[in-house]
């Protein structure tokens, strides 16, 4: 139920952010919202039905193929949106500034799409085609959005001119920076993994400075044949710049690789 209502609050701010900021100063969203914007700026189509229409096909497409509480839940966002942009439709844009609109629309939008994605939901038909096109392309489900994207810009700027489009991409940019704040949090977690000469020194250096273990793998280097130590530890994103002066420090000639967390389930200790 808790995830239901926080569907309906992301639901509320994207509304927000395309009736109150982007659409009555003709600034669109990417993926199905929009072509959805497009299509009722020439055609004056409700947006609330356009939006469930144009959904539609892709749902049904994905019940077959996606997994069935994650698309009854886009049915419920989808319809919630539907529902709240028929609501705010009919009140007064908060601002005619075009830049300003880009900034807080992107903002607004970029809130509620990312509480709607963190409850396991999305509102665009563009993210579940990618979803199903990832299992069967070399492309990734990021590459083959943005390539959509990209298409639908393109076209913004056939009909709307080149700066409204251009404000467009900055609105949605804002609202993908905003989305990776609200699933990663501020201080969101980050992996590491060291291939070292000097583990034991390494991984004794990293609990004295961030209290945190140290996992040590054995691996095996493929031209060379020879045995290597892995270190893996997990810390948090202010902590990185003094965890890399701290190895190579400690071993120059470490490699390493960074990777973002983006779930962290400890297991409680068993005494």
């Amino acid at each position: 139920m808790l995830r239901l209502i926080f569907i309906q609050l992301g639901s509320i701010f994207v509304a927000i952010g395309l009736e109150e900021f982007l659409i009555p100063n003709k600034l669109l969203d990417g993926g199905i919202v929009g072509i959805s914007i497009i299509l009722n700026l020439l055609f004056n189509i409700p947006l609330g039905i356009l939006l469930i229409l144009l959904n539609l096909p892709f749902i049904v497409i994905a019940l077959k193929k996606i997994n069935k509480k994650f698309i009854y839940s886009t049915i419920y966002a989808v319809i919630s949106l539907s529902i709240w942009v028929s609501i705010f439709h009919p009140i007064p844009e908060l601002t005619n500034d075009i830049f300003l609109s880009s900034i807080f629309g992107g903002i607004f939008i970029g809130i509620g799409l990312g509480t709607i994605i963190k409850n396991d939901a999305c509102l665009d038909g563009t993210e579940i085609v990618s979803i199903i096109l990832n299992k069967k392309l070399s492309f990734s489900v990021g590459e083959i959005i943005m390539f959509i994207n990209i298409m639908i810009f393109a076209f913004a700027s056939i009909i709307l001119g080149i700066n409204k489009a251009l404000y467009s991409i900055v609105a949605y940019i804002i609202a993908y920076k905003i989305i990776d704040f609200i699933i990663l949090g501020i201080d969101h977690s980050l992996s590491l993994f060291i291939v070292t000469e000097k583990p034991n020194e390494i991984s004794e250096k990293i609990f004295e400075e961030f209290k945190t273990s140290v996992t040590i793998l054995k691996g095996m280097g493929g031209y060379t044949k020879l045995e290597i130590d892995i270190l893996y530890l997990i810390i948090s994103r202010f902590e990185l710049q003094k965890a890399k002066s701290l190895i190579l420090d400690i071993d120059k000639n470490a490699f390493i690789t960074i990777h973002n967390v983006h779930e962290l389930i400890r297991r409680k200790t068993i005494e």
